[in-house]
């Protein structure tokens, strides 16, 4: 069972604990946050599916990264994105049954094979960065340029430039690993 976080952030003035708890202006901001990054996500995911990649969840982007960036065993994949082994190893299988990924024996130990992102993996986040970058500019023309251009600069000084870090969907996995077709 999925949940659409968008649908958590509700008017303050209909919940029904309204007028009884004080201030629920920090967890509404949390959500939103959530609910952005959601909101894209979902996007980026259908418009992915559009354009031929309709086997693709977020979440393989997380890994894909990690993979990228020196995660080449379920076991460093599971340490990099805060998940079990067996999660890693799952979504392994899942993206080298998709072609994202290959698994290669080990030049210097045989009994270990590396993971390697294919051609057909690093295009996917091609498309995906093009998407991505596509969304932003939506946004936008919604919002307009300075106040979007202001939100980013608010971000970047309330959590730094370094706050996008891979294990970040170990939170996201965990939820999703009780699910049907989960990876």
């Amino acid at each position: 069972m999925s949940t659409n976080i968008a649908n958590l952030v509700v008017d303050v003035n209909k919940r029904p604990y309204a007028g009884r708890v004080s201030s629920r202006a920090g967890a509404d901001l949390a959500l939103l946050l959530l609910a952005g990054f959601r909101t894209l996500a979902d996007q980026a995911t259908t418009e992915l599916a559009r354009r031929g990649y309709e086997d693709v969840r977020f979440l393989h982007d997380f890994a894909l990264r990690a993979i990228l960036s020196g995660a080449d065993s379920a076991s460093e994949l599971g340490r990099r994105m805060s998940v079990t082994k067996q999660a890693a190893a799952k979504t392994i299988s899942v993206l080298e049954e998709r072609r994202y990924v290959t698994r290669q024996p080990d030049s210097m130990d045989r009994r270990r094979a590396r993971i390697h992102v294919t051609d057909r993996g690093l295009a996917m986040l091609q498309a995906g960065e093009t998407i991505f970058d596509e969304l932003r500019e939506q946004w936008e023309q919604q919002v307009g340029t300075a106040s979007l251009s202001s939100l980013e600069e608010t971000l970047r000084e309330l959590l730094g430039d370094k706050t996008i870090r891979l294990d970040a969907s170990g939170w996201i996995m965990r939820d999703l690993e009780n699910e049907p077709d989960s990876a």
